[in-house]
């Protein structure tokens, strides 16, 4: 293990020990992730320095605010493509919920993730690792009247980033969810069983530990299709900590 990681799995550490200490004295669950969390060191310069201005939007607005239509195989990022896209192919399936536990029907899912090499299609990805023709990495769906939504994709490959030296992401899938009108939910969606995740402090920015679990999706065999696709099961809940991180 390099000297970098090793310090910023100290700096994890004692990030995580100072909120238990915390929690035992009576605090709240922290079950946002940390804006300013100096094991990911971007965040000393992005985070936000200032509490957010409320906006309201006008009826104009509103009104405008209309989702363009789009065909029920764009929730399926293995198809649509000449071949078949190289990698363990996988069902992912779950609820949008508000902190009752009642469903939000209609609401835009978008995923964006890595190939099975750990490479996005984008220009900015200077990854050395393979593209896939067969795969763009993107899909999106609405959920239906219990709020949910299934996606078939490919296992996303881990891939370094410049936080540390021989710094990895652990394998993930981002997720938006389009609110209604113009509130938006970005986050990310891990895996179980998977070695780096309590090395990356982007998903150890969520501190409490109930929380950050919340975040890795459920191996489901029942969702998947014997011999085609294994299946996960992750649910967003949207509204507060106390049904979920937002």
């Amino acid at each position: 293990m390099s000297t970098e990681q090793q310090l910023v799995d100290a700096e994890i550490a004692a990030i995580a020990a100072a909120d238990a200490d915390a929690l035992a004295a009576g605090s709240a669950p922290a079950a946002e992730p940390r804006l300013d969390y100096p094991p990911y060191r971007a965040t000393r310069l992005r985070h936000p320095a200032r509490p957010a201005v409320p906006t309201e939007f006008t009826s104009a607005e509103r009104s405008r605010m209309r989702l363009r239509g789009f065909d029920a195989a764009d929730a399926d990022l293995t198809a649509g493509a000449e071949g078949e896209p190289i990698g363990e192919r996988i069902i992912v399936t779950g609820r949008v919920l508000d902190t009752r536990g009642l469903p939000l029907p209609g609401r835009l899912v978008e995923v964006w993730q890595a190939n099975a090499a750990g490479r996005y299609r984008d220009p900015a990805d200077v990854h050395d690792a393979p593209l896939d023709p067969n795969f763009t990495g993107s899909g999106r769906a609405l959920t239906g009247p219990d709020g949910d939504f299934t996606f078939t994709t490919i296992k996303p490959g881990p891939y370094p980033w410049r936080n540390h030296e021989n710094a990895w992401r652990p394998a993930h899938i981002h997720f938006s969810v389009l609110g209604w009108p113009g509130e938006r939910l970005i986050t990310q969606m891990y895996f179980p069983g998977d070695p780096l995740l309590d090395l990356d402090p982007i998903a150890q920015s969520v501190v409490d530990p109930a929380a950050r679990a919340r975040l890795i999706a459920q191996y489901a065999p029942e969702v998947g299709e014997p011999g085609r696709a294994t299946g996960y099961r992750w649910d967003i809940v949207l509204g507060g900590p106390t049904g979920g991180l937002w």
